[in-house]
């Protein structure tokens, strides 16, 4: 069941959805933040993606959770509220679960509600000794906790989601992180700079799935804004930056048109695209510098494949 507060939130989405995409469409370079992509059809989409043989992020990370579990417990610690940011389906979660020792509760973050709290549902059934108390969010800004019941408060931030954020923000991430971990700590995962073209076939799925998944934005626009958008005159375009060190997803309109909002009207050259998500790459060392520039202490690394996962401690 959604909470006064989770209603609430999901209210002010909806009106930060309108005047974000006005706003961003109104650019000389249009753009528009990728936390719109996640309403309940595109957490869909985006769990189809983390299963497709060319996206390698997902499975190689369970498989490192899978295989260091024990270990990552010990840094956990036992009586830990456990703060995950970005939940979703919050399958990783369950990688960890059975190792941990004695957490007293879960608390899965997520800017999309009815995705977050259907989780949530299947996680009680599935731990019916474990207390969980999920939060509609917008992780990437300041957001406050439930209240800590005397014990640690450790931070979980898995699928590299933290790429999504440009430099500046993610270090807002990590610092307000460490605000909220003070004790504790964060196990986040970092996807690593690689060869191009494993990075394009990524974003860049032969099924297409990743494709539904950026038009899902338009999708969303038309239903909740009344815009008319045509889906299907925009083309998905994914590319990796060598230079910014990240992979850049556009919608590309392939015509000449224009778009109404309400009472705006945004016109688009052929050619012209929609910025819709950066998914920056870090080495484990730029990785760390930032961290240490949040307040953090790096400590153990895990690698395999190109994936890492960080376990930081946060400021005492």
């Amino acid at each position: 069941m959604y909470t006064a507060a989770d209603r609430a939130y999901l209210q002010r989405n909806d009106s930060d959805f309108a005047r974000e995409m006005s706003r961003g469409l109104s650019l000389r370079n249009k753009a528009i933040s990728p936390k719109f992509f996640y309403d309940a059809a595109g957490s869909a989409l985006f769990e189809q993606i983390c299963e497709l043989p060319e996206y390698y992020p997902t499975r190689t990370e369970i498989a490192m959770l899978q295989k260091h579990a024990a270990e990552i417990a010990s840094y956990l610690g036992r009586d830990a509220d456990i703060v995950e940011f970005g939940a979703g389906s919050s399958v990783k979660i369950r990688c960890l679960l059975d190792a941990l020792q004695a957490p007293r509760r879960f608390i899965p973050v997520d800017i999309s509600g009815e995705h977050l709290l259907n989780a949530a549902a299947g996680l009680r059934a599935d731990y019916p000794w474990l207390a969980i108390e999920p939060v509609v969010a917008d992780f990437s800004q300041d957001f406050d906790l439930p209240m800590a019941n005397h014990g640690r408060r450790v931070g979980f931030f898995p699928g590299s989601s933290i790429g999504n954020l440009l430099p500046a923000e993610a270090l807002h991430f990590l610092q307000n992180a460490a605000r909220l971990l003070r004790g504790g700590g964060l196990l986040i995962g970092i996807d690593l700079v690689k060869d191009p073209a494993i990075l394009h076939a990524a974003y860049n799925d032969a099924a297409g799935v990743t494709a539904a998944f950026n038009r899902n934005l338009l999708v969303r626009a038309n239903r909740e804004l009344g815009a008319n958008f045509n889906v299907e005159a925009f083309q998905h375009y994914a590319f990796f930056n060598p230079t910014l060190q990240r992979i850049e997803m556009h919608l590309l309109s392939s015509t000449a048109q224009e778009v109404r909002i309400g009472n705006e009207r945004f016109v688009f050259a052929q050619g012209e695209s929609i910025h819709t998500e950066n998914s920056y790459k870090y080495t484990v060392a730029s990785f760390r510098n930032l961290a240490l520039e949040a307040g953090f202490q790096p400590q153990a690394v895990w690698q395999q494949h190109g994936f890492s996962l960080h376990w930081l401690r946060a400021p005492a």
